[in-house]
């Protein structure tokens, strides 16, 4: 893969900016070895082996030429190189660092204790994975991962972390291990059939781990299964992951990688490095095993001196004068990569480590000896205690520093991918701070997949429920898919995708949508209401009216009618409606203390005090009509007192009722926030309900004892009888009252109020016409009526 070449590149690079500084390793000059394992544990086995031989005798444990002492490793690029790598180099405690990611569920110190890691540990990758997800609210995604044991250990490891976030995946794809093309072909073809299902999933995220050919083994899928590049995915990769082609697979589309996201270890332009690979062709260095491979695959040319035929096509004959700068992406950057990064940092630390050695040495050395750094008496195993507390600033001015476990305190740069036909470029979009593990993103510098039209995608398991909504779980999906279910009565939900509705507090109520509380208005009845208008004009015209009569029959008092149908009680019965129609305005405003302790006492004491009245002159009635017989032994009880009797007796048992209820449960004013669904109603409570039906149940035993009377004694005759008047009264009185008490149980709010006032000006009026107008008729029309001998005449 041509992109590797800058590996070596940087190592090069690292070397001979090191040899060149004569205060960093003076008299010393650093070599190296380079080898390609071609991702083979058993070249890697051999290669390391070939490390620790004699240089052109491969025997393993034995160096000939001492010159030649080797100091680290630096590898591998891959977790499963560096494990291989360890398991021999442990041995000899030869220090290792790697510059690639390092997996392994070696849980041995021995084998760890010499490895050193230029890539934090993976499990921040997750934790950032799942912070990126969190940030865009992505809970619906797609796993892939190589079928190997680090596939499976990323499994184990992410599902967790994204089930405790609630997050959830579509589906876990395991890809094959990449080992050779005419293997892998074959691999590829039989899971070929279930890979387009994948792709069309609901899911818009999918999020990758594997070696650095790990690429390669998507990059077969996706061609192989002729994937539409229009529909897009975001593709989240890990630090592993690079986007690399291999030379046949130059001309592929990557179009549908466009907008990827990856975490890669954080780089830096270190100063130089740009104009020594502008001047690199493949005469630069004599060495360089690997430079003539490279430009042949990287530029498709020959290095030979004659044109190549092939059964692709024909190859070019290389000038030499190709430029690194007109490659693709995915075959050479110019700008140093994270893995290029660490291996110059690596290389630099093998150094800085070497010179605190030399240091320390030359301090209890002679003038002579400190000359040259003596490698005889040097150990690969001395440098490791070096490292381990290495400390320094590279050339781009950033510390290099291990922890206590062996990883490089440093963070990741998350990265936006953006490809195009004939190149790939990167911008870093985002960081995540090595200490604080958080996440930062620039979300306006992520160029997404022209499919979301520069939108944020969105990745559920079925759309967002809006607010107004509530989530229910899906009987046998994951919990990340729901159905939306609207917010009931009287609750709400402010955000989208809610798991419940919240209580609107008692003095809201919800609106239409559910998304809002809205305050509940005031319900009582009103002075400025038109009903509590109408109700109470009525009351003031009725108490008017009443005041008419009442001066009508006090100027008349003298005449026979008045004088006929006993004045005193009749002055009382008019005094008595007044204050019954004067008493219906305490049930209209807002209540208040006082006018909850009058309104029902008020209204019970005046009716009963108009009832008595009412009671008394029928009785009289009766009793004049039995007094007029002669022997009549009754006639000593007609009279003035009696009526007073009646009157006050019966009046005096309502005082005492109400009296009783104000000293033991006085009503008061109260709120009633259930009743009605968009107004708290402005009541007075009762206070005891049996009271309350204790002062409605005697003005009706009144009612009916007066109407029972008055119906007895109605085919009276004429001149005497004011008792059929006194019927119809009670007639009316006790039909609005037993009307009264459904409508009073089947309304709310203050329509309540309403139905007690229209009901106690009904039955007053009543009692004023059927009793006073008639009455009022013969005085003022008919005054030729209003005499003695009209009163006695018989029927």
């Amino acid at each position: 893969m041509p992109k590797n070449y800058q590996h070596i590149l940087a190592l090069v690079f690292a070397i001979k900016e090191i040899n060149e500084n004569s205060m960093l390793l003076p008299n010393v000059t650093l070599g190296f070895n380079i080898f390609d394992n071609y991702y083979n544990g058993q070249l890697t086995y051999n290669t390391v082996l070939r490390l620790l031989s004699a240089k052109k005798r491969f025997v393993p444990n034995y160096m000939c030429d001492v010159k030649d002492q080797l100091v680290a490793v630096i590898g591998g690029l891959d977790s499963e190189t560096s494990s291989f790598l360890a398991t021999v180099l442990s041995i000899y405690k030869i220090p290792q660092i790697t510059y690639g990611s390092f997996v392994s569920g070696m849980n041995d110190k021995t084998l760890l204790a010499t490895l050193y890691q230029m890539v934090p540990n993976e499990i921040q990758q997750y934790s950032g994975i799942v912070h990126l997800l969190i940030h865009f609210r992505w809970t619906w995604v797609g796993l892939f991962a190589v079928d190997d044991d680090n596939g499976e250990r990323f499994f184990q490891t992410l599902v967790p972390m994204l089930s405790s976030n609630s997050i959830c995946s579509a589906f876990s794809k395991r890809t094959p291990k990449w080992t050779y093309v005419a293997d892998i072909l074959d691999l590829f073809l039989d899971d070929l059939d279930k890979f387009p299902s994948l792709m069309e999933s609901k899911a818009n995220v999918f999020i990758v781990h594997g070696a650095p050919p790990s690429m390669l083994n998507l990059s077969w899928y996706l061609h192989m299964a002729v994937f539409d590049s229009n529909l897009g995915k975001v593709w989240i990769v890990t630090e592993q992951w690079d986007f690399r082609l291999s030379t046949y697979q130059k001309n592929w589309d990557i179009q549908f990688f466009q907008g990827a996201i990856s975490f890669s270890v954080h780089s830096n332009e270190i100063p130089g490095f740009k104009t020594f690979l502008e001047n690199v062709n493949p005469s630069w260095e004599t060495k360089d095993c690997f430079i003539q491979d490279f430009w042949e695959n990287a530029f498709s040319c020959s290095m030979k001196n004659h044109s190549v035929i092939t059964e692709e096509e024909p190859k070019k004959v290389c000038t030499g004068e190709e430029k690194l700068e007109s490659l693709p992406g995915t075959f050479f950057e110019m700008k140093m990569t994270g893995h290029s990064y660490n291996v110059y940092n690596a290389a630099y630390a093998v150094a800085y480590a070497l010179h605190v050695m030399h240091d320390s040495r030359s301090k209890s050395r002679s003038k002579v000896a400190q000359k040259s750094l003596e490698v005889l008496s040097f150990q690969p195993w001395q440098a490791n205690p070096l490292l381990k507390g290495i400390s320094f600033n590279n050339n781009a001015e950033e510390i290099v520093h291990f922890d206590e476990n062996g990883e490089l305190i440093i963070g990741f740069d998350i990265k936006n991918w953006i490809t195009f036909p004939n190149e790939t470029f990167n911008q870093v979009i985002g960081k995540m701070d090595p200490h604080s593990k958080k996440l930062t993103i620039q979300d306006e510098k992520i160029v997404w997949h022209r499919r979301f039209n520069q939108e944020p995608p969105i990745s559920l398991c079925n759309d967002h429920c809006h607010p107004g909504n509530t989530r229910a779980k899906k009987e046998g999906e994951p919990f990340c898919c729901y159905v939306c279910i609207p917010c009931p009565e009287g609750k709400v939900s402010f955000h989208k995708d809610m798991d419940f509705c919240n209580d609107c507090i008692e003095d809201q109520y919800s609106a239409p949508d559910k998304t809002q509380c809205i305050p509940k208005g005031l319900n009582y009845l009103s002075h400025e209401d038109s009903l509590g208008k109408a109700l109470a004009f009525s009351s003031i015209a009725f108490a008017l009216t009443t005041l008419w009569v009442l001066r009508t029959f006090w100027k008349h008092e003298d005449t026979p009618i008045v004088k006929a149908n006993n004045r005193n009680l009749t002055y009382t019965l008019l005094f008595s409606l007044f204050l019954c129609f004067l008493c219906s305005l305490l049930f209209i405003g807002k209540p208040t203390s006082t006018t909850c302790l009058l309104r029902q006492t008020a209204f019970g004491i005046v009716f009963s005090l108009a009832l008595s009245s009412v009671l008394a002159k029928t009785i009289i009635v009766v009793l004049a009509f039995v007094a007029t017989r002669p022997g009549a032994q009754v006639r000593k009880w007609v009279g003035r007192k009696l009526g007073d009797t009646i009157v006050i007796s019966c009046t005096s048992i309502q005082v005492s009722i109400c009296s009783f209820w104000l000293f033991t449960s006085p009503p008061f004013p109260d709120r009633d926030f259930n009743s009605l669904h968009k107004e708290i109603i402005l009541e007075c409570n009762e206070g005891s309900t049996t009271m309350f039906c204790l002062v409605l149940g005697y003005m009706g035993f009144l009612a009916m004892v007066s109407f029972s009377v008055a119906f007895f004694a109605r085919k009276l005759p004429d001149s005497f009888n004011e008792a059929k008047f006194i019927t119809f009264s009670m007639l009316i009185f006790c039909s609005v009252w037993l009307s009264f008490g459904p409508m009073y149980l089947s309304t709310k709010g203050k329509y309540v109020v309403a139905v007690e006032v229209f009901s106690i000006l009904t039955s007053s009026a009543g009692l004023l016409s059927c009793i006073f107008f008639p009455k009022c008729y013969i005085i003022l029309i008919r005054p030729e009526l209003n005499n003695k001998r009209q009163l006695i005449r018989k029927k």
